[in-house]
């Protein structure tokens, strides 16, 4: 019964994840969803940045926290090992979606493109940004990411895969495409408010904070592979390598 539980809480949760992704991809690109980033509710500025400051807090402390070795390593002495990863995606999506029903809206204008071509352009940009992140999740096993492997390891009879040291097609140019797939789509906006100014910087930075800690546990993890790799390999833009040779010139 706990096999089947395990991988019926998996799936129950990957489907709220999807869901509440799609949204936030709508509500990003202010498509198709009753509430977006620059619909809804606004008030007084100051008032308005603290609540959105505190949503956009929320989700990165939950999902920082989580995410470490540490707190694992903790957490599993209560939830068991193959729900972990799922429960952390049910934090995460319901902290996600707290965002979205609670945002408040900036409205006022800091650029708007109203240009067809630059406009289309930066549309293609923004939803490249999306399939760049989507496409990493799968280079990294997507089903794994997100929790449906471990809930349907007992049930089916079968190993977790380690997670070793690979860099599978982007991750040869880049160490971290999926986010660089979430800059592209949150900063690429022919119309930008400024509510979705503060919402691309705050994740922006958020993300390079991230990616500080990310690092460390897998320096921790990999030790001098990862090392010589970050040495190597673009953070959110891949390095260019210039092997110019000087050659004497005769006058």
């Amino acid at each position: 019964m706990r096999k089947i539980l395990a991988a019926l809480y998996s799936v129950v949760v990957y489907v709220l994840f999807l869901g509440v992704f799609l949204y936030a991809i709508g509500f990003v690109e202010n498509l198709l969803v009753p509430k977006s980033i620059d619909s809804g509710p606004s008030g007084p500025l100051a008032g308005t940045l603290l609540t959105d400051t505190a949503l956009l807090l929320l989700f990165a402390v939950q999902h920082s926290i989580m995410a470490r070795p540490g707190f694992k390593r903790a957490w599993t002495r209560i939830v068991p090992e193959e729900i972990e990863r799922s429960t952390f995606v049910l934090f995460a999506s319901l902290a996600l979606a707290l965002l979205c029903w609670q945002w408040r809206a900036l409205p006022q204008t800091v650029w708007n493109i109203d240009e067809s071509v630059a406009q289309t352009a930066l549309l293609v940009v923004s939803w490249s940004g999306w399939a760049l992140l989507l496409i990493s999740t799968f280079l990294i096993s997507h089903f794994q990411l997100f929790g449906l492997t471990q809930g349907f390891a007992r049930l089916l009879g079968r190993e977790v895969p380690d997670t070793g040291f690979a860099t599978p097609f982007l991750y040869r140019w880049l160490r971290h495409p999926l986010y660089t797939g979430f800059i592209l789509a949150f900063w690429a906006a022919p119309h930008m408010s400024l509510g979705h100014l503060y919402f691309a910087v705050a994740t922006t930075g958020y993300i390079l904070v991230g990616i500080w800690f990310e690092e460390r546990d897998l320096i921790a993890h990999f030790g001098d592979r990862y090392v010589q790799y970050r040495a190597t390999v673009g953070m959110l833009v891949p390095k260019i390598r210039l092997n110019a040779t000087r050659k004497g010139i005769a006058h």
